[in-house]
């Protein structure tokens, strides 16, 4: 018998932890199980015909927020084709209203619900010995007369019971590798599936570390841990931290998703000690509004969280990704801009502005009439309005996330930024001008190159804060040498011809190849990007021989107009 589970995930880098352990104890327990992965950016119809070609006795899809549609319609399609043969879904995506979801399904023969790894041994044995699925908890199924039935949920797995699922990594190259060390999660997060699943899981931390060695030794880029809050356990998170300090490869990095005011001294006081890159954080926040962060039963206290953040921004050693959620319950549009602006003054490396999401199973679903939540009917069910939030100010917080996106999170532009933010009280303002200039000019219609958005972001600087039009040029020349040696420069850039002769000198007198490196003169930024009080030349040496191992961004080295015209020795920054 040949048993399909198929996977459909966002993109190619992405990889299903789910299918792989799912097959993993299936296999441990005797059963053959094959896997197939596509992306959403697959062609529908290919992805139909491999399926297909493969000759599958029982079809199984993974569901997500991000592939339900797919999944929907290719199971309809196989069924026309192969009607004899049974499909079967599960993930959080149906795991909820599982009945309706049948009734709305007719090609789709039934659900596993919650986790997986247990109920598919089972549902594997039925399908090898045709016996009855009346005995199998937790699934959902269509009985022969056409009528669902609905079983008790299962127990839960102990963590150590699940097989180690990346024994061959020749799948996983050039894609992320998801890893669990613990399931569920201790907070009750309105908005969240994980505070459905009460039940907090740990593997132990013996078997942890041999699975980190593999990963280790394999030098695998990046390993993504996808516990909800990882430093929920203090003696856990330490144990980890630890043993991947001190067995650091100097390549691989670990993601950690935690909550920032859990961080204890002795913790901050390890990950500040790690390689830059060994770790990034990512940190949900969601809103500063008190009010609002009562209401979705989250537990934080912010000063902890700002105290942490800053801790760990002054290590200049670990990459943070914070979160913010528009449209939660009682944050309105001024309070969402404060939240933003709390959040925006932090600078972390990311943030993220997300908008709610209206998920099946959660208690904001379930009390989305008492707060007035209109949302989309299909994935991925965000809010368009709510008793506190209209829906043309939700579409301005959607236009400052899109210049959120181009101009900060990219990274390309953060010295103009800088020097922009002293023209505002407000970032979230900041974004929405820029975001209103784009429209206005039709900018927002068409795509646009690195230096074209450079030229484009220097015209809104200069009909907001015209009397410094010299900065900006500057720091958007900044920015465009920092991360790479540019081919073209913007039409207002200066020659670069003008100084050839000067700038050739140098690098000859200092043994530099021109094509590794690039040497501009400023008048008003100093040799950190930062803006002067007065104007004051000199020049920079941006050496892409030596990057920045958090931020990939050149070494950069202020050189005098003297040093220019002289022959002083320059000693190549270390990385």
């Amino acid at each position: 018998m040949k048993i399909l589970l198929t996977a459909i995930n966002a993109k190619y880098i992405h990889s299903n932890l789910a299918v792989y352990s799912l097959q993993a104890y299936a296999e441990a327990q005797g059963h053959k199980i094959e896997r197939a992965e596509y992306t959403i950016n697959n062609q529908l119809d290919d992805i139909l015909e491999k399926i297909y070609c493969q000759k599958p006795d029982v079809l199984i899809f993974s569901c997500y927020i991000w592939n339900i549609e797919y999944v929907r319609e290719l199971a309809a399609e196989f069924h026309k084709l192969r009607p004899e043969v049974p499909i079967w879904v599960g993930g959080p995506e149906v795991s909820f209203e599982t009945e309706r979801f049948l009734k709305e399904n007719p090609a789709i023969t039934g659900i596993m619900m919650g986790e997986g790894e247990r109920t598919l041994t089972e549902l594997c044995t039925s399908f090898e010995q045709e016996s009855s699925l009346e005995k199998i908890d937790g699934i959902s199924y269509r009985r022969g007369d056409g009528t669902v039935a609905v079983q008790p949920l299962r127990s839960l797995l102990p963590m150590d019971e699940l097989p180690f699922c990346y024994a061959n990594l020749q799948d996983f190259e050039h894609r992320i590798i998801y890893y669990e060390s613990s399931r569920g999660c201790p907070f009750s997060c309105s908005y969240c599936l994980s505070s459905v699943d009460k039940k907090l899981r740990f593997r132990s931390l013996p078997l942890v570390y041999r699975e980190l060695q593999f990963f280790i030794d394999a030098k695998v880029p990046q390993v993504k841990f996808v516990d909800r809050t990882f430093n929920c356990r203090h003696e856990h998170a330490m144990g980890i931290w630890n043993y991947i300090k001190e067995h650091d490869n100097g390549i691989t990095n670990f993601h950690f998703e935690i909550s920032a005011d859990l961080l204890r001294e002795d913790e901050l006081e390890l990950i500040s000690d790690m390689r830059p890159g060994l770790i990034q954080l990512e940190i949900g926040v969601q809103s500063t509004n008190g009010a609002t962060i009562r209401e979705i039963h989250r537990t934080m206290r912010l000063e902890d969280v700002y105290r942490a953040v800053n801790r760990v921004k002054a290590g200049k050693n670990i990459h943070q990704h914070l979160d913010l959620i528009a449209g939660l319950p009682f944050e309105d549009y001024e309070r969402f801009q404060q939240s933003f602006d709390d959040i925006y003054a932090l600078h972390p490396q990311q943030l993220q502005l997300g908008f709610l999401k209206v998920l099946k199973g959660s208690y904001m679903y379930e009390h989305a009439s008492e707060y007035g939540l209109i949302y989309r009917t299909k994935p991925p069910y965000e809010v368009l309005a709510s008793k506190w939030v209209s829906y043309d100010e939700m579409l301005e917080i959607r236009l400052v996330e899109e210049m959120l996106e181009l101009h900060y999170n990219s990274g390309q532009f953060l010295t103009y930024l800088a020097v922009l933010e002293q023209r505002y009280a407000s970032a979230f303002q900041m974004f929405l001008d820029m975001g209103h200039f784009y429209r206005s000019h039709g900018y927002l219609d068409c795509s646009h190159n690195r230096v074209r958005r450079t030229e484009i972001v220097l015209e809104f600087a200069e009909s907001v804060d015209a009397g410094h039009r010299a900065a900006y040029e500057e720091a958007l020349i900044f920015d465009l040498y920092k991360i790479e040696k540019s081919k073209s420069r913007p039409i207002w850039a200066r020659d670069l011809a003008l100084e050839k002769k000067k700038t050739s000198a140098y690098l000859r007198a200092h043994g530099l190849e021109k094509k590794y490196c690039h040497l501009e003169k400023f008048n008003w930024l100093d040799a950190r990007g930062t803006l002067r009080q007065k104007e004051q030349p000199m020049w920079l040496l941006f050496d892409y021989e030596v990057r920045d191992p958090l931020t990939n961004e050149a070494a950069f080295t202020e050189i005098s107009e003297a040093e220019m015209e002289g022959d002083t020795t320059w000693n190549r920054p270390e990385n």
